[in-house]
């Protein structure tokens, strides 16, 4: 089952230990997940605000 995160701070320190991060844009917003070894982390943001994350991701990334 996967797990809705509400703070990008904690996003952000959950993709470190990420295989990968897809990302899936639906109009105006943008649906950030995190492929870890046990869960899937999912976050749901602005436009803006989801490109300024998805910057400081390292992680592998894959556009859906």
């Amino acid at each position: 089952m996967p797990k809705e995160i509400f703070d990008p701070d904690e996003f952000l320190a959950l993709a470190k230990k990420a295989r990968e991060c897809r990302v899936k844009r639906l109009g105006d917003v943008i649906k950030l997940k995190l492929r870890t070894g046990r869960y899937l982390y999912t976050i749901k943001l602005e436009a803006a605000e989801g490109e300024e994350l998805l910057k400081k991701i390292n992680c592998p990334k894959k556009e859906f």
